[in-house]
């Protein structure tokens, strides 16, 4: 299970949304669980998306990365996983999403935007296992 504070959640759905047709992205922290322990997100942090086709690709640049977890470690917190948009769906991993996740045991949560804003995590297992879907939970007041 990943469970969001509600304005880490909020600011997801808000950063997809202004994303327009372009895919965004970027880091989620706040403290990891490891296995089937759940993760927490308490803060999102936008990242620029580098990909040549970023209507449906996204890519972090590997320096902006480091420093959003240097950031991140630096207020005490872990890095959860990574978020990322798909504009015109599918409200789950794509094979591109799947062939390129590098960080077994980390959440990937992706803002689909073909309908209302739905918001789905996977968490990378880094086998043949693929992607395991997690619940999504918000934690807060509106």
């Amino acid at each position: 299970m990943i469970e969001f504070a509600r304005e880490a959640y909020d600011d997801v759905v808000r950063h997809a949304d202004a994303g327009g047709a372009e895919e965004v992205c970027g880091v989620l922290a706040g403290t990891r669980g490891d296995g089937d322990e759940s993760s927490v997100v308490a803060r999102a942090h936008e990242a620029e998306n580098v990909a040549d086709a970023s209507e449906v690709r996204y890519r972090i640049d590997p320096e902006e990365q480091l420093e959003l977890f240097e950031a991140i470690e630096a207020d005490g917190r872990d890095v959860v996983g990574f978020y990322h948009s798909h504009p015109a769906g599918p409200a789950r991993p794509s094979e591109t999403d799947a062939s390129r996740a590098t960080w077994p045991g980390y959440s990937y949560v992706i803002c689909a935007l073909d309908g209302s804003p739905f918001v789905g995590s996977w968490r990378w297992r880094g086998d043949e296992a693929g992607f395991e879907q997690e619940t999504v939970s918000v934690s807060g007041e509106r």
